[in-house]
């Protein structure tokens, strides 16, 4: 079937999607949403339970202690012109890291935690680090800062300063909207790569190329491209109507899975507007909305997570060629829930093509050909 679509490529406890509803080991999106950090959304998915006040602190605290990055990972990426792909340095570094870690190679359940702590702990410093050396600045260094939670951890390495309680609690709530979704393509990626017994960074190094797709991520970057083209909420109904009229594609619409609405782009909607009140600019969320009323008027489609997660980041003042790169910091949760649950019972994914090609042609010699 043409993109597997509708196969049931493996069997998984994680997460699931039924009759429009997301839950993360059971637990609703919407839960979870409303009520849990994101450090509580990773044990979550690691564990297949919530923590208790001390298991949190504990995994809170070893996030902590393993955010440092070598040293050489900031050499790295000092030799990439400053206009690479973002995407393309955060795999490399990631494979990189694995030089950094001396028990890759050991599929125990404790290592496994340990090494999925230590990418988890330091793929925002990474995000981070591309966007400040690109700039021409020096990477924050993490025993200058005292942040309570991963999201908080990421805005003052990327800004360099304690970010505002409103910005950190918005960044949090989106990372718990993106942390996993069921057998999408990134995370089939990883389970296919770590099945053949490679190790968990190669894992999450196919999952981020994988990403970098456009058909996969990249989505929320174009929709903020998008805002920018259009520039004012006065121009949104001749320019949707142009590329409708044209049949072109509007990106951040529609969804394989969810036929009645994307239950998360409720919660990033929402986002939008309190940050477009905290900023007092509705000018993201305003385009946004008249966007979203348009298309599903005149093309009956409705907003997935990535559309207003385009506008939340832009009032965040993330730069738009780092939106997939937050994407792929929160889902590297999921991706390194669905590793250890492959290694858990690991079976070798492969499965078969259906030929249809030509059958039973006869050899001729060079000669006569």
């Amino acid at each position: 079937m043409a993109g597997l679509n509708g196969v049931f490529a493996c069997e998984t406890s994680i997460s699931s999607i039924e009759n429009g509803v997301l839950r993360y080991y059971g637990c609703s999106i919407d839960d979870l949403a409303k009520n849990a950090t994101f450090e509580e959304t990773v044990y979550l998915l690691w564990y297949g339970r919530l923590p208790n006040r001390l298991e949190l602190k504990a995994l809170k605290q070893d996030l902590a202690e393993n955010s440092v990055l070598p040293e050489k990972i900031y050499e790295l990426l000092r030799l990439y012109a400053p206009w690479g792909n973002p995407m393309a340095k955060l795999r490399t570094c990631i494979s990189f890291l694995t030089h950094f870690d001396d028990e890759v190679m050991d599929h125990s359940f404790a290592a496994d935690h340990r090494k999925a702590v230590r990418i988890m702990a330091r793929i925002a410093a990474i995000v981070a680090a591309i966007d400040r050396i690109r700039k021409g600045l020096d990477p924050i260094e993490m025993n200058t800062i005292s942040p309570n939670s991963l999201a908080e951890t990421f805005l003052w390495l990327l800004n360099g300063e304690k970010p505002d309680e409103i910005a950190v609690k918005a960044l949090d709530k989106c990372l718990v909207l993106h942390a996993e979704h069921e057998l999408n393509a990134s995370t089939f990626a990883a389970r296919v790569t770590v099945s053949t017994m490679s190790d968990i960074y190669s894992g999450i190094v196919s999952a981020i190329g994988t990403l970098k797709g456009p058909l996969h991520g990249n989505a929320n970057e174009q929709v903020a491209k998008m805002l920018d083209d259009i520039g004012d909420v006065n121009k949104v109904q001749e320019y949707i109507n142009r590329k409708i009229d044209a049949n072109e594609l509007i990106m951040g619409f529609g969804h394989r899975v969810y036929k009645n609405g994307d239950p998360r782009a409720v919660y990033l909607k929402e986002l939008s507007k309190e940050l477009a009140e905290w900023q007092g600019n509705f000018r993201w969320y305003d385009m946004s909305v008249e966007i979203d009323s348009i298309v599903q008027e005149k093309k009956k489609l409705m907003p997935n997570v990535d559309f207003y997660s385009a506008s939340v980041y832009k009032y965040l003042g993330i730069p738009s060629d780092l939106f997939t790169l937050i994407f792929a910091i929160s889902r590297t949760s999921g991706w390194l829930a669905h590793i250890l649950e492959q290694h858990e019972n690991n079976k070798l994914i492969r499965p078969r093509a259906q030929y249809l090609g030509k059958k039973e042609v006869a050899w001729v010699a060079v000669e006569d050909r």
